[in-house]
């Protein structure tokens, strides 16, 4: 029987710290003296692991932006732990009335998006906690989270009313179309929208204090010189991925030249078994591809239950001993046919990389996005969160 600890390590994501300090570099060059970074950790880092990338975003970025508050006082955690300095941590998620009393008393900042919640003031009342940081979300033409123009004053009312227990210390956005174009006609008006919402919001509120000022991410970070506010949310590209080929068109356009990426992450699988299989043999389920001469083959324990994508099915391949090796058939919930008829030397286990370098040859997200017909960001985030993370 095969033990579960060897059966969780068959296919493991590696995930660079060089690479990631890297792009924190590029970063910091487009920016410059100007706005401060944050990193989103969102999604379990983009698939890369929280707890592999905070090390090294805790050392080189301003803030760090979460949606799950448990991983927000993980961060406090962490810090204490190390002895490291407190960041800026800001929860975009959505909290319950008792998660908010945690944040409040960790000094972590929540978004504030709507009315429904006013239902968190009674249990900061009631547990005499600090005030809870809180940064306001306008919605100026995503038309998800966050108050519109026509909500002011009435829809933040009882904002002010909280004041005894909450501290409003910034304004945020999120732009809508960013990545998908190369002109940015919408995005500036978004921008004068949320410009015009501050001042709604210091006149609702009644605020004279500075607020922080963010809505840029990725994309508009690097394509908008005048949405690099006090803070960029860096996500995407802080991996190694850029947003769009749009985004990195017109990069050139706007910064001279196209800032290197670095892909951060690696995937990789050991063989289950190596066999040959006479011409004419069916490969997976529902017999959709067919060996046209006797085919070395490969087994690999990984399917779509751990994000390899099923649309990959007979589409892309994977790589051996640096040589691309084709998966054959449909991709399984647990297992993977690949050919490696010309990348095995005799029957010994292989490892296969499924995203990532091989000597002189490399599968990006992108291009395992292009096979499957999605987004870089949806083949990162959907992999395992049992995967085995290793920081390399």
């Amino acid at each position: 029987m095969v033990s579960p600890q060897l059966a969780a390590e068959a296919s493991w994501l590696e995930i660079d710290a060089r690479a990631l300090r890297h792009n924190i570099g590029v970063f910091r060059e487009v920016l410059g003296k100007g706005a401060r970074l944050g990193a989103v950790l969102k999604g379990n880092a983009y698939g890369h692991g929280f707890a592999q990338v905070l090390p090294t975003v805790h050392e080189w970025c301003n803030s760090i932006y979460l949606i799950d508050p448990r991983e927000a006082l993980a961060v406090r955690t962490y810090e204490r732990v190390k002895s490291a300095p407190e960041r800026q941590v800001l929860v975009l998620g959505a909290v319950d009335p008792e998660e908010a009393v945690a944040l409040a008393r960790a000094g972590v900042d929540l978004v504030l998006t709507d009315p429904g919640q006013e239902r968190l003031l009674p249990a900061l009342r009631s547990a005499g906690a600090r005030k809870l940081r809180v940064h306001l979300h306008l919605d100026t033409g995503l038309g998800r989270e966050g108050f519109t123009a026509r909500d002011f004053p009435a829809g933040v009312a009882w904002i002010a009313a909280g004041r005894d227990v909450l501290d409003v210390v910034g304004v945020l956005s999120h732009f809508a179309n960013t990545e998908d174009v190369t002109e940015q006609n919408y995005a500036n008006q978004q921008l004068d929208a949320f410009d015009r919402g501050v001042d709604r919001v210091r006149d609702a509120l009644e605020l004279d204090a500075p607020l922080e000022q963010h809505i840029a991410a990725s994309a508009a970070a690097m394509l908008l010189p005048k949405a690099r506010l006090d803070v960029v949310r860096a996500g995407i590209a802080l991996y190694g991925l850029w947003p769009s080929s749009e985004t990195r068109l017109s990069a050139r356009a706007v910064l001279g030249s196209v800032p290197e990426l670095r892909p951060a992450l690696s995937w990789r699988c050991r063989s289950q078994l190596i066999k040959w299989l006479p011409a004419g043999s069916y490969v997976g389920y529902g017999c959709t591809w067919r060996c046209p001469a006797e085919t070395r083959i490969a087994v690999l324990p990984v399917g779509y239950y751990d994000g390899y994508p099923r649309l990959l099915s007979s589409k892309a391949h994977v790589l051996v001993g640096g040589q691309r090796c084709p998966v054959l058939g449909r991709v399984m919930m647990n297992h993977l046919v690949i050919d490696v008829t010309h990348a095995a030397k005799g029957d010994a286990p292989v490892t296969a990389t499924l995203l990532g370098r091989d000597g002189d040859e490399q599968l990006t997200a992108d291009q395992l996005a292009l096979w499957s017909d999605t987004i870089n960001y949806e083949i990162v985030t959907r992999l395992g969160a049992h995967l085995r993370r290793t920081l390399a």
